[in-house]
């Protein structure tokens, strides 16, 4: 106890030069600044709205089990009905059944939080069990949990550059921004190759030293155009010049394959991914982030990646959920079957109205407007005059002069839906003078 007196009386916060300093300032007032940060902050703000990519959140109250329909709450207090055409949630797995039921238990047996990081007391019996889970059901041989998709890559791309000293990372010019600022972050070589272009790719790997270690980090579905990459072909060229594969497949979990697993189960190429990245917030329906792959490369993120080490943990009911989710979209191929149909059906509507539908392999259904203001008046007007709620997409997320609205239709977008839909965006294309383009199915 005295050395502690000692300690407290030595470094006295109100005793030190700099802290009287402070608290003269807290007593008489803040002298005029030096730099007026407000008016950053502001021109900040003012040059997006200038350039009409400014993002309005849409306050939006999710009914049980009505998706897509959801309340809208306007900026007057009133509330409206509207059918939501943007989400994530590409099968209504937030809102199923088994989905609720297990976090609903799994609330009233662990309570609300994880208690802590991993490390410390936040390892939840149910989240061991979904790791688990999620490694069989990729074909790994373990899996780790993240707090997001954009964790996991951010923090996973981040660590291997330290687990690989003179690692040259190779990244697809199309890939998320989370996978960008993970690259970047581990402040190793990288290249970029043209999207989806394998003869770039392969001219970037020659041209590597033989002897260093390599990644090709890719994704599977593109989620703003909607493309899918050559993944026999791109996990070929890593073999050839012993590079190893790093699969996001955040779009496509859940949608694609026998089980769910993703495009890499439906070209039966998991083999040829040595890790696989995905989303439990999208397909799933809950939210969070994990990688799969060999044990010892799990581990070895696990033990190093600051992403993972000092976080705390996903709620027990999040992973007891994520888990019941995973488990039904394993057993129910056909909700994947009916959701591809639905995707198909929108975009032949959309192209026999004559409205830019832009080519999509996937389940994604991109419009082209290639204006910011006018993506963002048919976006508002939409909302405001027909409950039809779809998200502009503008630059940074597009390149500019291409901005869009993205539409993901689920199985629960019935005909109704599509004929109300198809039949506002035919009025809207005229009244906004928006250029009709050559439709592509």
């Amino acid at each position: 106890m005295k050395g502690l007196r000692r300690f407290v009386r030595s470094d006295s916060w109100t005793n030190r030069p700099d802290r009287r300093i402070t608290r003269q300032v807290f007593a008489t007032g803040r002298a005029d600044p030096l730099y007026d940060y407000k008016a950053a902050f502001q021109t900040a703000v003012e040059q997006v709205k200038g350039e009409g990519r400014y993002r309005v959140f849409a306050d939006l109250k999710r009914v049980r089990g009505q998706f897509p329909r959801a309340v809208r709450r306007r900026e007057d207090g009133s509330e409206q009905d509207v059918i939501v055409w943007c989400s994530n949630d590409y099968l209504g797995m937030g809102q199923h059944p088994a989905v609720i039921g297990a976090m609903r238990a799994e609330l009233e047996a662990a309570g609300a939080g994880a208690g802590g990081t991993r490390n410390i007391s936040g390892t939840t019996r149910s989240a061991v069990d979904l790791e688990a889970e999620l490694a069989a059901w990729h074909r790994k041989e373990a899996a780790l949990l993240f707090t997001s998709g954009y964790v996991a890559n951010e923090a996973t791309l981040t660590t291997l550059q330290r687990l690989l000293p003179g690692l040259i990372v190779f990244s697809d010019s199309l890939n998320h921004a989370s996978m960008i600022a993970g690259i970047r972050n581990g402040g190793g070589e990288r290249h970029i190759y043209a999207h989806n272009d394998l003869e770039h790719l392969e001219a970037l790997l020659a041209a590597a030293p033989a002897d260093a270690p390599k990644l090709v980090a890719f994704e599977s579905v593109y989620s703003m155009d909607g493309d899918i990459a050559d993944l026999g072909g791109t996990i070929a060229l890593a073999r050839r010049y012993d590079a190893l594969t790093y699969l996001d497949e955040v779009h496509a979990v859940g949608l694609y394959g026998e089980t769910g697993a993703g495009v890499a189960e439906r070209d039966g190429v998991l083999d040829g991914i040595d890790i696989v990245e995905c989303t439990l917030g999208k397909a799933v329906g809950v939210m969070g982030g994990y990688i799969a792959a060999d044990a010892v490369i799990v581990d070895a993120v696990r033990s190093w990646a600051s992403g993972f080490i000092f976080t705390t943990s996903l709620p027990p009911a999040l992973t007891a959920g994520a888990l019941a989710s995973v488990r039904w979209l394993k057993a129910h191929p056909e909700l994947r079957a009916a959701h591809q149909q639905r995707a198909a059906t929108l975009k032949a509507r959309f192209a026999a109205a004559g409205l830019p539908v832009m080519p999509s392999e996937s389940h994604i259904v991109p419009v082209f407007v290639g204006d910011p203001v006018h993506t963002r008046m048919i976006s508002d007007l939409l909302l405001e005059e027909h409950g039809v709620y779809v998200q502009p997409i503008n630059y940074p997320t597009v390149p500019r002069g291409t901005e869009r609205l993205r539409f993901t239709p689920s199985p629960d977008h019935d005909d109704a839906m599509m004929d109300d839909l198809v039949a506002a965006m035919d009025r809207l294309w005229t009244h906004c003078n928006v250029a009709r383009l050559p439709a592509v199915a």
